[in-house]
């Protein structure tokens, strides 16, 4: 249930409707609200205050339709934009990218500005009475109509922000710095939460079952219940709380075979658990319910889609067809800012217990190597053909290095400038070869350094120029 309310969640903060259907409702609250105030206090009061006159029911009705038709006009000429500014990003910058501009706040309080005015202003007219249509006695909500001069100076206010948040919105620095933080933000939030609690490297190895063992017998491996997936779509977040609270209750050992943004259909085993004769079908319905699927892969609880939207900006920028290699380094800069993140980051391991200590849930292990791989990896075939690239990734390999101690880190950091290299190699020739040469020798001559940190940030060559 918590990954339903989860997901829905999620769903809604990227939906146009919701925000704008709040807005609307509680302008009709507002309006109801108003015209029970009118009716109670009346609009004697503004005789004794010189620059309000009280409006005549003909007047009234004028204002609230000049101000309803202009805003049901303005909010359709908003969804227009609205629409057009997403078809652009999502072609220029990738159609994954979608989300995340239906994500926007901004454009979605602003549609529902304008309708809800509208509304407002709809429910206020229709209570309008002259003295010919009701027996001698007419009614006029000036209380209202003040609230609906007020709510059309705010529906101006917010069309002047909406005309400079779009084309702010979709430039490609906004986009990619949106990604970037939102990625830093999850990696602060991920690690070290995981599901359950982690143990200590090295420490549970000895109390994984036999059944799970890399050498299990075929009698062995055959100690498994094997709970499978009921849909066929992408696993969007997976309910840790859900799955350590039923092999608890039920004194097992989960193995996850996937984990959020991983593709499954019908029939793939979701969870393996031992033993077998604990997991009733119950137990197996609440543990595969805590997996919550999509159609699509989210950033809910998938840092790697964060990461393959970075990449597949940056591959876009370099492709022959586009050529911007500035937005490649602009990726680039935010990889390295989430991996740097990383590096200084003691990832947990993949065994989770409960409160009491005992193995709970095997998950897929989560290593530095790996999402380097995603990032570096990915993009080191488009970044070695561009020598403005390929200096930049030197180089954000490099800071990197500047939070990372480990010296298996700082190997697997080498590593990815030797590979660059390589791949230079067949794409570059003469003197943009020779500079991406010379900088990858820099980076790995300093890394073999004790002091590489203050070798790095020394180096007036390192910090200069184009990368």
């Amino acid at each position: 249930m918590k990954s339903w309310f989860l997901r829905v969640g999620d769903k809604l903060s990227a939906s146009y409707w919701f925000v704008p259907t709040i807005m609307a409702f509680a302008a009709v609250v507002l309006a109801m609200a108003m015209i029970a105030l009118d009716g109670y206090a009346g609009s004697a009061w503004m005789q004794h205050v010189s620059w309000l006159y009280a409006a005549h029911p003909n007047g009234a009705r004028q204002m609230l339709s000049s101000i309803g038709g202009s805003m049901i006009t303005v909010a359709g000429t908003v969804f227009s934009v609205t629409i057009a500014a997403v078809v652009y990003a999502s072609g220029q910058y990738g159609p994954r990218l979608l989300t995340n501009f239906m994500r926007d706040r901004g454009n979605q309080v602003t549609l529902g500005t304008f309708i809800a005015t509208f509304l407002y202003c709809l429910v206020v007219l229709r209570t309008i009475r002259s003295a010919n249509e009701s027996g001698g006695y007419s009614f006029v909500p000036n209380i209202a109509l003040l609230v609906a001069v007020a709510l059309a100076i705010c529906s101006i206010a917010v069309l002047i922000f909406f005309i400079h948040h779009v084309p702010s919105k979709i430039h490609i620095n906004s986009v990619i710095e949106d990604i970037g933080e939102r990625l830093i933000l999850e990696i602060g939030h991920r690690f070290p939460r995981f599901i359950g609690k982690p143990l200590a490297h090295g420490a549970g190895e000895a109390r994984i079952p036999a059944t799970f063992g890399k050498d299990a017998s075929s009698e062995e491996a055959n100690q498994r219940m094997l709970i499978a997936a009921k849909r066929t779509s992408y696993i969007e977040l997976i309910d840790g709380d859900t799955l350590i609270d039923q092999a608890r209750r039920h004194d097992l050992v989960l193995r996850l075979q996937y984990q959020p943004g991983d593709f499954t259909h019908v029939g793939r085993t979701l969870v393996e658990a031992w033993p077998p004769e604990r997991c009733d079908d119950e137990a197996a319905r609440v543990i595969r319910d805590a997996f919550s699927v999509s159609s699509r892969r989210s950033a809910l609880q998938d840092l790697r889609f964060l990461i393959d939207e970075l990449v597949e900006i940056a591959a876009r920028a370099l492709s022959p067809g586009v050529n911007d290699p500035f937005t490649a380094v602009t990726c680039m800069d935010w990889l390295g800012a989430a991996l740097s993140d990383m590096a200084g980051r003691e990832l947990p391991s993949h065994l989770r217990v409960d409160d009491d200590g005992m193995l709970r849930v095997i998950a897929h292990p989560e290593t530095f190597d790996g999402f380097m791989d995603r990032s570096f990896g990915a993009l080191a075939q488009y970044s070695a053909a561009d020598m403005v690239a390929a200096l930049r990734f030197i180089r954000a390999l490099g800071e990197v290095s500047l939070d990372c101690d480990d010296p298996d880190r700082l190997a697997l950091i080498s590593g990815y400038a030797d590979k660059l290299e390589v791949l230079a190699e067949k794409a570059l020739g003469g003197f943009n070869l020779e500079r991406v040469k010379q900088r990858a020798d820099e980076l790995r001559h300093a890394l073999r350094e004790p002091v590489y940190k203050r070798r790095l940030r020394d180096s007036a060559a390192w910090l200069g120029g184009t990368a």
